[in-house]
């Protein structure tokens, strides 16, 4: 039999037990804050038609984008991202769904990045957006809900930077591309960068120096006054950033990205207005506005700061088996446990020594083990173990389920 090597490609990931836990928790966590907004979810295919993705993020991202013929010979693109993919649900699926529709999106993206320290060619993306509706109270809805779900999941110092893509007014998409790298690469960077895209010297440091003193505009006041009314601080929740272009070509007014004095490694969400992306699909204009979330960054963010709770473990028992004659006794009371809503593990092998078993439950961090001897099966009792305290007592089930619920 030839041997396979065991590998996954370049860029992809396997999330063993431990670390699919966290990211369940995250995804529970964010889910329920988002439907506590009236977010409902929404899920489209990994593949599109080529024609739909192309086109709306500039020219990196289409450069990004894994792109193929099908055996149909169609012309095909993996998911992107989920904005453009929303556009044309709403477009495709305007008879049917309320206005606004206001959705949130878990799923996987694909992006044909040079991997290096997180970057990965996928990944799972999570958005919340409202289409249907050009008020700013969509857009400081989106911002509160992102603002109260990272508050959720124990971040602190988290800081909401917000422009207005107006003030780039007639700039070409590729001058935005590099102001947008400005915290990154610094102003001389950034004046390079728009040289080497065709800017003249002068044009390119005025441009650099004009954020030095740059005011919010009035669309950005109005944010930042409903902002207030719902609680939310300037200097602390929220603040103007003049510099803040977000790269992608279809914002058209409104921008934001979320940041944290605690992790330096990048903003853990971005998103803003894009009032003419469904109109793409739709033949007329249709208001959107919406976030993605850095879902990757977040767990990596939560991991040093050591905001997961220390136990994500979902079996709360594990059930050992004493010996073969006891084997059904030990089918029976994890069937009952599982009945009472307690997550239950039964071992497999009736040959097995119990320290085995206890030692297999330890490492998976199971909190209780339940034994089943000769004894206890005379009695219709069970030892119920506190693997954590390390302490032992003979229990009716009814007791064993009432001690692992407390």
């Amino acid at each position: 039999m030839q041997k396979i090597k065991a590998q996954t490609l370049k860029g992809f990931r396997d999330f063993l037990p431990g670390e699919t836990r966290k990211r369940q928790y995250v995804i529970s966590k964010l889910t329920g804050i988002f439907e506590s907004f009236g977010f409902e979810p929404l899920e489209t295919p990994a593949l599109e038609y080529e024609e739909v993705l192309m086109g709306k993020y500039g020219e990196e991202g289409d450069k990004l984008m894994y792109r193929f013929k099908d055996n149909g010979g169609r012309k095909v693109a993996l998911r992107y991202d989920q904005t453009v993919p929303l556009a044309r649900v709403a477009a495709q699926y305007s008879n049917i769904l309320p206005t606004p529709f206001k959705r949130y999106q878990i799923q996987t993206v694909w992006r044909a990045e040079n991997t290096q320290k997180g970057r990965f060619r996928e990944l799972l993306q999570c958005d919340i957006d409202t289409v249907g509706s050009s008020s700013l109270v969509a857009d400081v809805e989106i911002i509160a809900c992102v603002l109260t779900s990272v508050k959720e999941l124990g971040f602190k110092n988290v800081q909401m930077l917000i422009n207005d893509r107006a003030i780039f007014g007639g700039l070409e998409p590729k001058f935005v591309s590099a102001i947008d790298k400005l915290e990154k690469i610094g102003k001389e960077g950034v004046i390079s960068e728009l040289i080497t895209k065709g800017m003249n010297k002068q044009d390119a440091e005025k441009l650099v120096r004009s954020f030095d003193d740059s005011k919010p505009t009035a669309l950005v006041l109005k944010i930042f006054d409903l902002l207030n009314n719902l609680g939310f601080k300037e200097g602390v929740d929220y603040v103007y950033k003049a510099s803040l272009a977000r790269g992608l070509d279809y914002y058209t007014s409104t921008i934001f990205e979320l940041v944290s004095d605690d992790y330096k490694s990048g903003s853990l969400a971005g998103g803003g207005r894009y009032d003419k992306l469904v109109g793409m699909f739709s033949g007329r204009d249709i208001p959107a506005v919406g976030i993605a979330y850095g879902f990757d960054r977040i767990i990596e963010a939560m991991n040093q700061l050591n905001l997961f709770p220390k136990d994500l473990t979902t079996t709360e028992v594990l059930v050992t088996i004493f010996s073969q004659d006891l084997q059904n006794n030990s089918l029976e009371v994890s069937s009952k446990l599982r009945a009472s809503n307690v997550n239950t593990e039964v071992w497999l092998d009736t040959e097995a020594k119990l320290d085995k078993q206890l030692k297999y439950a330890d490492q998976k961090g199971i909190p209780y083990a339940i034994i089943i001897g000769p004894d206890e099966a005379k009695s219709g009792k069970l030892v119920l173990k506190d693997l954590k305290n390390r302490t032992q007592e003979v229990v009716t089930i009814d007791e064993a389920i009432g001690s692992v619920k407390d």
